[in-house]
């Protein structure tokens, strides 16, 4: 370890001695997928149970109302698991985000229910490395440093969110309310197996079109008919077709049709676009209401858009690139080559950085294979990032990043 202080050395030494192990294999033992209510309330005490070691004051915040579509084009309430908040020294003269989630992809119906050791270095598991490894390492790394001299300088809040596979369309606004005035923010999504962490990321918009047309006898009077999931394929061609350059398009699925003697009168398009930049993402949106016009009049159906860009898209500014580099020099520290790059996967990163909050948010285990029954973690990653997760603090503390503000 080079350019470290004794007292850094030893909040770091007590950040890599925190069980982390067995705290992510306690937790990725509990289901917590998106929907899984029940999972998501038991996965939410237990880490109200380890965050209370830490000063503040704790709370489970109820979720937003959230909205969706149903697949015959009614709209319905989704119901959402409490989000745990962790509030401490609010009064601070530096004060930081820290964001993670309890939610994992898998709900509790699949198959991918159990931890096994791929090898004594490498576990893999629901959620090990995206991200219950990483909230261990959040935890490991605040604990540490309130053991530090200079604790008392900062303030921070802690949001554990229960949607955040899902869009966070219910945390959304609880992430812009504590996001205001803070510093700077680190989220513990996982980093890639060799540690590279992603710079900027595209945005995200997911819509869902509801196209009516008419009804009529696939034999008898089909042109009577004004057919919607044709009008629906026609959409999702044309919108793939313009998509490229400074935004994607992934028409996902299409509900609804009919029997083969009834020409279909209801249809729903599900569809994601990726902007990379602002710029694209009105082009898309732009894209989306003039194809939707062209379909209605050329189909002759009516047509009902519902969702919205949630994740904006994250550019590295100067800010950003100034948290970045802080990183990158405590890991130099360490030891460790810190490099980032440009991804087209989005998180709570987005929603923080349109706050105008410099965020790293790939300050989690290094891992793999993340959504999928071959996620891992690799072991000797929590102790690593913990004590990066670490340093980065009390750097922070000491003024080496003021983020364009004084602090």
């Amino acid at each position: 370890m080079r350019g470290i202080s004794s007292f850094e050395r030893s909040v770091m030494e007590s950040a890599a001695d925190a069980p982390m192990l067995a705290q992510t294999e306690k937790w990725a033992a509990v289901n917590s997928g998106s929907r899984n209510l029940p999972g998501l309330a038991a996965m939410a005490a237990m880490l109200a149970d380890a965050f209370a070691g830490l000063p503040g004051a704790m709370s489970l915040v109820d979720p937003e109302p959230v909205e969706t579509v149903r697949p015959d084009g009614r709209l319905a309430m989704v119901a959402h698991g409490s989000h745990l908040r962790l509030s401490v020294r609010p009064e601070a003269p530096v004060q930081i985000l820290l964001t993670g989630h309890m939610d994992t992809v898998f709900p509790a119906d699949h198959g991918f229910q159990a931890l096994r050791w791929i090898d004594p270095a490498t576990l893999n598991g629901p959620g090990v490395a995206d991200m219950k490894g990483g909230i261990a390492v959040m935890l490991a790394a605040l604990r540490a440093v309130e053991t530090a001299p200079d604790a008392r300088r900062l303030g921070y809040d802690v949001i554990i969110n229960s949607d955040e596979e899902v869009g966070s369309p219910s945390s959304a606004a609880l992430l812009r309310q504590v996001a205001t005035g803070k510093i700077a923010a680190f989220t513990y999504e996982p980093a890639l197996p060799d540690g590279t962490l992603a710079g900027a990321r595209a945005g995200s918009g997911n819509f869902a079109i509801v196209v009516t047309g008419r009804s009529a006898h696939a034999g008898r009077n089909p042109q009577d008919g004004r057919n919607a999931l044709l009008a629906a394929a026609d959409l999702a061609l044309r919108l793939k077709a313009a998509s490229g350059g400074g935004f994607s398009c992934n028409p996902a699925r299409i509900e609804g049709g009919s029997p083969n003697n009834v020409v279909p009168d209801h249809a729903v398009l599900h569809v994601n676009f990726r902007p990379k930049t602002p710029a694209d993402e009105q082009a898309a949106d732009e894209l989306l209401k003039d194809a939707m016009a062209r379909i209605a009049l050329e189909h002759e159906v009516t047509l009902h858009r519902h969702g919205g860009f949630g994740r904006p898209p994250k550019p590295m500014d100067g800010r950003a690139e100034a948290l970045f580099g802080l990183v990158r020099q405590c890991g130099a520290d360490l030891g460790l080559s810190i490099a980032w790059r440009d991804t087209g996967g989005v998180c709570d990163g987005n929603n923080i950085a349109a706050c105008g909050v410099p965020v790293v948010d790939t300050m989690g285990v290094r891992g793999g294979n993340i959504h999928s029954d071959s996620e891992y973690l690799i072991v000797d990653s929590l102790a690593e990032r913990a004590q990066l997760s670490a340093l980065a603090l009390l750097r922070i503390v000491q003024g080496h990043f003021t983020g364009g503000m004084k602090a």
